[in-house]
């Protein structure tokens, strides 16, 4: 793969947000479906903790709270404003809202990009809506509340619930006060996005876009919230040189409209990470001759297939050489201190000779996914499983509550229409051994691999990343193997050749049915712990330095043992990726090719070099 294109120094950090803002994060949240009438409810709410759970009999929905807070920022971040870094079960947000005047007539939609975990929501005083999950986005129409209150103020009230004992998907969210090995300060309440949209009576509620490149197409659906006579869906595609595909569907029949847009050969330019290619989308709502409504997207034409042991990108064979991003920040925890924040992850991981990253326990910003598909940047999206329980030998009272596939669902319905997502992976590290009897975790394992493959047939599913492979039929293997001297990590490994891959054990005992010959990469290695400011780690406690096997003693030790780690990946013909742990430290966690404060930590050009010499797989 060339990556030539890549500039190799470490980029200095840009400005992407709107001139003149006073409020953080004011980029549009959903590229993918835009508007132009839209209200971002970012910066200064009213803000109080409510220790137990009695806000609601105390009258907190009536009354102002009495601290503030920074949207989207969680309250345990310095950006927020509070800082409390300790359990903070639930929260309870407020603010007051002047609705614009010129969307009278129209309906108004209210936005959360994620709050964790369980979440309540009024407006001028009557609920809106509820929803459970920490992770995914969600929305309330709140014109009924408007058309009630007789204004056009929106006074929103937010309590989210996030109970330190509950079993839910919290991700790398530790249990214990303190953060220790791989899991880290909690996130409360509000992290992402907050924002007002005005809609048409009648809409359109989303776009699901599927690039055909065997038959230089585009299969768009577009879900209406009603039906009605004579009207019809108008879709454009366009790019520099003007309209490249053009169709009008009938819209009073089915409820998500389906259209096929064909190009010519000459207008069709694949979106790969050579070549980020992306093509403006405008879809319109029609009414005899009006135009009701009308949102601009875009789409890039890529096809990702299996042939063998080979995952391939527009019909070649890409090795995947992938970087796990955990997406936090030392002032802003999961939340992005700036969309210029998301750019920067993703050019610090191009420039240290990265193509991708596997997005790990965590769902990322969905501007993220943006940024990654004008960059040409591979990404593998997973959700937060981790908490959910029922994974472990014993499953006791563990069992992972219903709403975890609910869940998953919002997330790859959300983020399905992105060209750089070429993979999802809904577990991660689950561990269980093989029983006599049928355990939750093979219901959860196989219930979200079904799941994703019914809402997407366009991307290979890896059932679980590492560990517990318990679905017979999953599109790619893994392994994690953290093992640190290259020479057994390569002895590890070299089994595939035989279609004995390396696999993980639980104390010995088998956890996974068998492989069968899939595409197999190695999602988890390296995580090599050093910091070049500690002279001695003897006796440091876990929540103070972490990492994989034996720290190295100095940077020549670290780059000699990337080197011969990653070789023994890239020479291994069967194997069409990796991915190393980890780009960036987090806190404890010192294993990252730059600093937990995105500052240099190593001479970034030489682990670039080592992963840029040719791969046997794509030869």
């Amino acid at each position: 793969m060339n990556l030539s294109h890549i500039v190799v120094s470490v980029p200095a950090m840009s400005t992407l947000q709107n001139p003149g803002s006073d409020i953080p994060k004011p980029e549009y949240p959903r590229p993918q479906l835009q508007r132009p009438d839209w209200l971002n409810l970012n910066g200064t709410w009213q803000f109080e903790i409510d220790s137990g759970d009695s806000g609601l009999h105390r009258g907190l929905l009536d009354r102002d709270l009495t601290g503030e807070i920074t949207v989207p920022f969680a309250p345990e971040t310095e950006l927020s404003g509070i800082g409390n870094t300790d359990y903070l079960e639930v929260v309870w947000y407020r603010r007051s809202v002047e609705v614009p005047a010129d969307w009278s007539g129209r309906r108004v939609l209210l936005h959360f990009g994620a709050v964790d975990h369980d979440t309540t929501v009024w407006v001028n005083g009557q609920e809106v809506g509820r929803h459970r999950g920490g992770f995914s986005s969600f929305t309330f129409e709140i014109s009924a509340a408007l058309r009630q209150a007789q204004g056009a103020t929106a006074t929103i009230v937010v309590r989210a619930r996030d109970p330190r004992e509950a079993i839910q998907a919290r991700g790398k969210q530790s249990l214990n006060f303190f953060n220790q090995d791989c899991h880290y300060t909690r996130t409360t309440g509000i992290w992402q996005t907050v924002w007002l949209e005005a809609v048409p009576q009648d809409y359109i509620k989303s776009l699901k876009i599927t690039p055909q490149l065997a038959s230089n197409s585009f299969l768009v659906e577009t879900a209406l919230s009603a039906n009605r006579t004579n009207s019809s869906v108008k879709i454009t595609i366009s790019d520099q040189d003007g309209t490249v595909a053009e169709q009008t569907v009938r819209a009073d029949l089915d409820l998500a409209p389906v259209t096929q847009l064909s190009m010519t050969a000459d207008r069709v330019r694949p979106w790969s990470p050579e070549d980020p290619h992306l093509y403006d989308v405008v879809v319109e709502l029609v009414s005899g001759d009006d135009s009701v409504d009308r949102v601009t997207s875009y789409a890039g034409l890529r096809s990702v297939s299996l042939d063998g042991k080979q995952i391939k990108i527009n019909g070649k064979p890409v090795f995947q050489r992938l970087v796990l991003d955990q997406g936090y920040w030392p002032e802003s925890l999961m939340t992005s201190p700036s969309d210029a924040a998301l750019v920067r992850d993703i050019e610090l991981s191009l420039a240290a000779g990265f193509n991708g990253a596997r997005l790990h326990q965590k769902v990322f910003e969905e501007r993220f996914y943006y940024h990654a598909d004008r960059l040409g940047y591979l990404v593998w999206g997973e959700f937060g499983d981790w908490g959910v329980g029922g994974y472990g030998p014993v499953e006791d009272h563990q069992q992972p509550t219903q709403s975890v596939i609910t869940q998953w669902l919002e997330v790859v319905s959300r983020d399905y229409n992105h060209p750089s997502l070429i993979g999802w992976c809904p577990t991660n590290e689950t561990w269980q051994p093989l029983m006599d009897k049928i355990t939750v975790l093979d219901d959860v394992t196989r219930g979200m691999f079904l799941a994703t493959k019914a809402a997407d047939h366009s991307r290979p599913v890896l059932d679980a990343s590492g560990y517990s492979h318990r679905v017979p039929e999953t599109d790619v293997y893994d392994s994690h193997d953290y093992e640190q001297e290259p020479d057994k990590f390569a002895a590890n490994q070299a089994g595939l050749a035989q279609d004995k891959p390396y696999t993980n054990d639980w104390n010995g005992r088998t956890i996974s049915l068998p492989y069968t010959g899939q595409p197999y990469f190695v999602s988890e290695f390296g995580g090599i712990w050093w910091n070049p400011d500690r002279t001695n780690v003897q006796g440091t406690d876990r929540n103070e330095s972490w990492g994989y096997g034996d720290r190295v003693v100095d940077e020549e030790g670290f780059q000699e043992r990337f080197a011969g780690l990653t070789a023994a990946l890239l020479d291994d013909p069967n194997m069409f990726g990796y991915c190393y742990t980890q780009l960036t430290d987090v806190f404890q966690e010192e294993n990252g090719i730059y600093r937990f404060d995105r500052s240099e930590k190593l001479d970034v050009s030489r682990v670039r070099a080592a992963q840029l010499r040719p791969a046997a797989y794509e030869k």
